[in-house]
């Protein structure tokens, strides 16, 4: 029989520990020793748990100021909040005595018993906020208060204080300041590497920390904010104290909400709750709903809320659109606990379902009752005509004219003069759809085509393009020269004309080869040479947006020699091929390419920091292109002729003079975006053109994409930039545009017939 000693009573599968396989192991079953934690992991395991980024940092000060009666609080941030966090009160300010146990868990000024939290009726209680941040971050108080001569600066460090260099006091010190306190926190996380890195971009903490001051903004009356990045001068957020909750939430979240709010308020006395706001009518929808939740006074989030509030507004927004709605709740203090979560997030109150349904049915009667008028935004089809022009309200909207428009209809039913009519409509047939398909080019149209493979193919290739916003205020251009360039072609305006572009109709391209398109304007159409146009257009872009421009960044960088010596030699050959033939090489000697090509690098390289300072086209010392400016998004100015752009910007340049310099680089820089001229189709070919060879068969699908990019860009881009930014001057009205027939004098023809 087995020994009892040799059985294993434990289940089969069952692992052993490591010192279980350990032979004389007496100690397998007694269990690990209780130790104290060391005071400082516990504090920073606290806050951890409290402060879990550097908006709920941020949060903590901004309730601590409100709480001493602050009427301004101003915010500075730098990296997110992650390398400073400064805000700055003008509330009553913290006494000298105070300061030696200001950063110590569990002091606090609110709180002096636990039956207190049932009457509670500030942010704070616990004590917890700035013994938190000083174990994870250098902190930094300054505050003075009404009774005091002086300010008191003092610094701590894990809950104590400590002295701002080795060697020196940790107690307070006397300094100038104005009444209230400033905290400043610097490196948070700096001792923790791993919550440190687990933050992904300083842009996504800094918006964190805008919306949660939006959020305060909104909700506490009388108080004033602002908050911005160190370093800069605007701020992100600027709101008055004696600003209303309305101008407030126009001011933080747009007009487009601010000007379609409802005020309501409701209360029952059973639940011991009062519930009041602002909530968007039913013309404003939304991709995502903005809930700005407080319960008394507190911030905060609920999930019932929220879903409860989304399903009362499906019944009055369209299927996908979402509300604003501000909400302030005040239940009674002894009903709710607001100990519930670290960063006091969410609290929890008695008969919630019962207040939470009553909010909604109150949103609900509100809506209801403003429902019963809506606003629908119409476009008039039929432009410039007396009388004539009609709107088409949108499916489900109801009209019901009044009298004094009854009487003001009749007044204007006399029928005008057909010859008067203004017939445009975007909407309808184009003049692009009455033509023949464009078909493969020709030979010799396309042989002028091909300069670089590698540079001809960017052109078709829009679609690769990927557009990055950066967060960069424009700068203010205060150079006499441009105001001088700018005064120039004020001084040379023609009125008529800025105004037939101003409320021109495009009608379609007519020749990419000419690069004419048809344009109408009034009871007359125009050609118009888009190219001229646009070379005008951008002149006035590059002299608008002086040092301000947007930047086109090529990966990998391209070689400025390179692309000059390419040009130099296609100068070369262009040349020679227009030397006339009873003249000979000697006769007309070419310039030495690596020569030329040697001087205008040299050139662009020695003047490249302020090339990128006013351009935005950047050169490296070693020679390479890195950018080049971006005037008009969607638009791709065309690369082929980007190798005799930075070529011209060597002879065709006065770099002598500062006012001269500007001129002709913005004219060159022109040139350069203005669409290049198409191969002509085979319809406008002549008879004697010869066929189609294979090589350019190969051509013709990226021909066709550049002639694609280039009418939809005329179409969509060129014409209405033209309509709210184009100045026309009279030289343009010389030779850029020409009517071509007159709805008035067509008549008159046609009554002759």
């Amino acid at each position: 029989m087995v020994d009892s000693m040799d059985l294993d009573d434990r289940p089969r599968g069952a692992k052993r520990k490591a010192d279980a396989l350990e032979d004389g192991s007496a100690n397998q079953g007694q269990p690990r020793r209780i130790k104290a934690l060391d005071p400082n992991v516990v504090n920073k395991i606290a806050a951890g748990e409290i402060i879990v980024a550097p908006v709920h940092a941020l949060k903590e000060l901004m309730e601590n100021a409100v709480d001493a009666g602050s009427t301004s609080l101003e915010i500075v941030v730098k990296e997110g909040g992650l390398k400073l966090l400064q805000i700055t009160d003008n509330g009553c300010g913290i006494e000298k005595d105070d300061l030696s146990i200001l950063c110590e868990r569990f002091t606090t000024s609110k709180l002096q018993k636990f039956e207190d939290l049932q009457s509670i009726a500030t942010y704070g209680f616990r004590g917890e906020a700035l013994a938190s941040i000083s174990h994870i971050a250098h902190l930094s108080v300054t505050t003075k208060t009404k009774s005091s001569t002086v300010a008191w600066r003092a610094y701590y460090d894990g809950g104590k204080l400590s002295p701002p260099k080795p060697g020196q006091s940790s107690d307070p010190k006397p300094v100038a300041g104005r009444q209230g306190t400033q905290i400043t926190v610097e490196d948070l996380f700096y001792n923790i590497p791993t919550r440190r890195r687990a933050f992904r971009s300083a842009s996504d903490e800094y918006n964190k920390i805008i919306d949660m001051v939006g959020r305060y903004a909104v909700h506490c009356a009388h108080v004033a904010f602002s908050c911005k990045k160190q370093g800069e001068s605007s701020t992100s957020i600027a709101i008055q104290s004696n600003a209303t909750r309305s101008e407030r939430v126009r001011q933080i979240y747009g007009g487009g909400v601010g000007s379609e709010l409802l005020e309501f308020s409701t209360s029952d006395a059973r639940w011991h709750f009062t519930a009041g706001g602002l909530l968007s009518n039913a013309n404003y929808s939304a991709k995502k709903t903005t809930l700005l939740l407080f319960i008394n006074h507190r911030c905060v989030e609920s999930s019932n809320i929220r879903k409860s509030i989304e399903h009362t507004y499906s019944s009055f927004l369209p299927k996908g659109g979402h509300p604003f709605v501000y909400l302030s709740l005040q239940i009674d203090p002894a009903r709710v606990d607001v100990n519930v979560h670290p960063t006091k997030r969410e609290v929890n109150f008695l008969n919630e379902d019962e207040i939470i349904q009553a909010i909604c049915e109150h949103i609900r009667s509100k809506l209801a009752a403003v429902d019963t008028s809506r606003a629908f935004v119409t476009q008039t089809l039929l432009q410039g005509g007396s009388g004539g022009a009609l709107s088409t309200p949108k499916h489900g909207a109801t009209a019901t004219p009044s009298k004094a428009d009854s009487g003001s209809n009749r007044k204007a039913a006399t029928r005008p003069y057909e010859n008067n009519l203004v017939r445009t409509d975007t909407n309808l047939r184009k003049i692009t759809s009455m033509l023949p398909p464009a078909v493969t080019p020709t030979s010799n149209s396309l042989s002028a085509k091909r300069v670089g493979g590698k540079l001809a193919n960017q052109n078709a290739s829009v679609d690769a393009l990927e557009y990055e916003v950066v967060d960069r205020h424009a700068t203010g251009c205060r150079l006499a020269s441009i105001s001088e360039l700018r005064a120039e072609v004020r001084a040379d305006v023609h009125h008529e004309l800025t105004e037939i572009f101003a409320n021109h109709t495009f009608v379609g391209m007519v020749d990419e080869r000419r690069r004419l398109a048809a344009m109408q304007g009034g009871v007359k159409m125009y050609l118009v040479d888009y190219g001229r146009v646009c070379f005008e257009y951008f002149y006035q872009v590059g002299l608008t947006d002086f040092g301000n421009f947007g930047v086109i960044r090529f990966s990998p960088p391209l070689d400025l020699r390179e692309l000059l010596e390419l040009a130099a030699e296609q100068e070369n050959q262009s040349a020679a091929a227009a030397r006339p033939s009873g003249r000979d090489d000697e006769e007309v000697e070419d310039f030495d390419v690596s020569e030329a090509v040697e001087l205008v690098a040299e050139h662009l390289i020695e003047r490249r920091e302020m090339l990128l300072e006013y351009f935005s086209l950047e050169i490296s010392p070693a020679g390479e292109l890195l950018s080049i400016p971006l005037l008009v998004k969607g638009y791709t100015p065309p690369i082929v002729k980007l190798p005799q752009f930075l070529l011209r910007l060597g002879p065709h340049v006065d770099w002598t003079d500062e006012k001269a310099c500007f001129e002709t680089f913005l004219k060159e820089l022109a040139s350069f975006y203005v669409p290049e001229q198409l191969p002509a189709t085979r319809g406008d070919t002549d008879e004697g053109s010869v066929g189609v060879s294979d090589q350019n068969i190969g051509l013709a699908g990226d021909i066709k994409a550049l002639r694609d990019h280039i009418r939809w860009a005329v179409e969509h881009i060129f014409f209405p930039a033209f309509k709210g930014r184009l100045v026309a001057t009279k030289s343009l009205m010389r030779d850029g545009i020409l009517e071509a027939a007159n709805l008035k004098g067509l008549y008159r023809v046609f009554e002759r017939c």
